[in-house]
């Protein structure tokens, strides 16, 4: 007769599991995200280069890859994807040849205003406005940050 599980191998059920809510939050988000993006032409991973290229134009990959934690084999193709439509342009540094900058063209620019709400759309799906996602925002990102420290510390 097997032995009954011990507390060290026991798992909370999957609906209990945060792994899992992130999980599907993330699927969830994609979901909403994908048709109005499509109607951009962007994948959601553009659009977050973008987001952060309208914060602070003319980045190197290096700055781009770490505040959106993409690796540079992630990033380049999804840059040079961006770059044939138009949106950024691509340029070798002046200072350091070995770095890459991206900084946004004129179209880049324009799609901030094309794209506008989008960056509504999850407020409004939850029936929340944007000031009560932030507490949500600041949980998750606390997990993540610890997370990250855990593993590069």
């Amino acid at each position: 007769m097997p032995s009954a599980p011990t507390d060290r191998l026991a798992r909370p059920p999957l609906e209990d599991m945060l792994c899992f809510a992130l999980y599907k939050a993330h699927h969830a988000m994609n979901r909403v995200y994908k048709p109005l993006l499509g109607e951009l032409g962007l994948t959601y991973p553009q659009y977050l280069v973008l987001l952060a290229l309208w914060e602070r134009d003319d980045q190197n990959v290096g700055q781009l890859g770490a505040l959106l934690h993409l690796e540079s084999n992630t990033l380049t193709p999804l840059l040079k994807r961006l770059e044939a439509a138009g949106l950024v342009h691509r340029r070798r540094a002046a200072n350091d040849e070995r770095q890459v900058m991206v900084s946004l063209t004129e179209a880049g620019r324009a799609m901030r205003e094309k794209s506008q709400g989008v960056a509504q759309c999850i407020s409004d799906a939850l029936g929340m406005a944007r000031e009560d996602v932030r507490p949500l925002v600041s949980g998750v990102t606390a997990v993540a940050d610890t997370l990250v420290a855990d593993r590069e510390g």
